[in-house]
Order: structure tokens, then sequence, then C-alpha cells
């Protein structure tokens, strides 16, 4: 990041409706060129957590001013937008089985695997992590190291406003089929989400593997094991069930990852 100091601070005080000149151009096309070789990230973790810079986010939504809707080919296929589709090669390391696409702007890290999915710009994907079949990461979207989005996962993106923070994904965490986490929720490392669990910044997080329920928003612990649950809430027409997410117990940290995965499946009978 320190290269980039001095693109930071030019991009920071520059408005976004502001006029485009050459000078302006090129550094933001420097910005989306370091995202795409993964030089740069939307959000990077210390000790102190997740960081998200607002500089670069900013930079992505006025690369989308700079570009003009034009004609692109993917073989045979042909699409129209403004930002083109990352070109593969054998040196990225990973395996990209058609029709997977990722938007220039994203970056792959080596030993990945891309089924039929799609990644957006400004987002970053670990290594060894499967992104399976109809799985989205949005806009932003950062996904740790060996994890694994199954069918169907949708994980939101977020441009605006700059300072919110995108949805974070740490390693070693697995996502069951049909999963959806929005609106910046951070999933702590080694967690195993079920099928068909919505995950919202206002979405309530209910720890009940203890006797005393525990309540929270915006965060999966390491290491939790989540499904779908609903609470009964009272409406001016009656009492009704909303949905909500429920922390059933932990993943032992003691095992190895494959095995422990396989044994919370076993001894939650989770669905994924």
């Amino acid at each position: 990041m320190k290269s980039f100091q001095e693109i930071e601070k030019t991009i920071s005080v520059f408005p976004l409706d502001g006029k485009l000149n050459s000078k302006i151009k090129t550094l933001i096309l420097k910005v989306i060129k370091a995202l795409d070789q993964g030089e740069l990230r939307v959000a990077t973790s210390s000790q102190q957590g997740w960081k998200t810079h607002e500089w670069i986010k900013k930079s992505i939504l006025l690369y989308f001013r700079i570009q003009k809707i034009k004609p692109i080919k993917a073989g045979e296929l042909k699409f129209f937008d403004k930002i083109p589709l990352k070109k593969w090669s054998a040196k990225e390391s990973v395996r990209v089985v058609p029709h997977a696409l990722a938007r220039f702007g994203s970056f792959v890290e080596p030993g990945s695997v891309l089924m039929p999915s799609y990644i957006n710009i400004g987002a970053y994907v670990g290594a060894g992590t499967m992104i399976d079949t109809w799985a989205t990461v949005g806009s932003c979207a950062q996904i740790g190291s060996h994890c694994h989005l199954s069918g169907g996962v949708g994980i939101g993106g977020v441009l605006e406003p700059l300072q919110a923070q995108p949805v974070i994904i740490e390693d070693n965490v697995f996502i069951g089929s049909r999963a959806i986490i929005v609106e910046g929720v951070l999933v702590k490392r080694g967690a195993v989400i079920g099928a068909g669990v919505v995950l919202t910044a206002s979405t309530p997080i209910i720890d009940v593997s203890s006797a005393q329920a525990k309540m929270s928003k915006g965060l999966i612990p390491e290491n939790s094991v989540v499904i779908p649950g609903t609470r009964p809430k009272v409406f001016p027409a009656g009492t009704y069930h909303t949905s909500c997410a429920l922390i059933i117990g932990q993943r032992k940290e003691s095992t190895d990852k494959k095995t422990s995965l396989n044994q919370v499946l076993r001894d939650f009978e989770i669905s994924l």
C-alpha cells in the first residue's frame, strides 16, 4: 500500500462528480490494474480488525465513469458492458470452468477453482477456495483462503456508501447451498454456514449452544456452526415467525479441517 500513498491522497480528495482529466484517469487505471493483479485490496486485516479503504472503492466508481460500453467477446459468446472480463492463462494457476466469469479488477489467488460462477470488480478470492456452480461474489467482497462457496451462494457487493464495509469471509469457511450473505456481514475463520442461511446487517444471530441464548448482528464468530431459524414477532395483525440465524455449536480447531467439517455435518445434521 505504501507505493500507492500519493495516488491515495489524490483520489481521496477528488469528488465523485469531478472533471476527469488525463492525470486522474491514469491514476484510476493504475488502481484498477493493481486490484486485478492482487497488489491492492478493498479491505485489509490487521490486529485491530478489518479496514475498508474508501479511496479504492472511489476509484472503482470513477472507473465506471471513464469506461465506455462496448462489445466483449468470450469465444463465440458476446456481451455488451463497460468492464472487461479477466483474461486467464496458465500462469495464474486458477482452474476456470466454463462459464465462470470474473470482471477485470477482481483477483483470484492460485489454487482456486471457479465453477460456472460470477466474481465482480473489486472482489478478492483467497488461495485454494472453491467458488461453486452459480455462486456469485459481489463487488469488493473479500473471500479468504481454503473456503467453499457451495452452489447458488450469494455474496453481496457494495460500492456505496464509500465507508461501508464489504462482506468479508475469512479463511476456512464453508458456506452451504443457496445461503445469502450481504450488507457487510463478517464471517470469521472456520465458520460453517448451513444451506439457506440468510445473513444481513439486521438479521438476528442467536447463539443457542448454551443454556442462555445470546443475540448479536452482523458478525459470525470464529468456528461457529450456523443454521437457519425463525423466531416469533408480534405485529398489529398477530404473531408471526421471522427469519434469524442460529449458532448451534462450534467447529473444533483440534482436528484436521476436512475431518472437522465432516464431523460437524454428522454431529449437527446440517444440510449443505
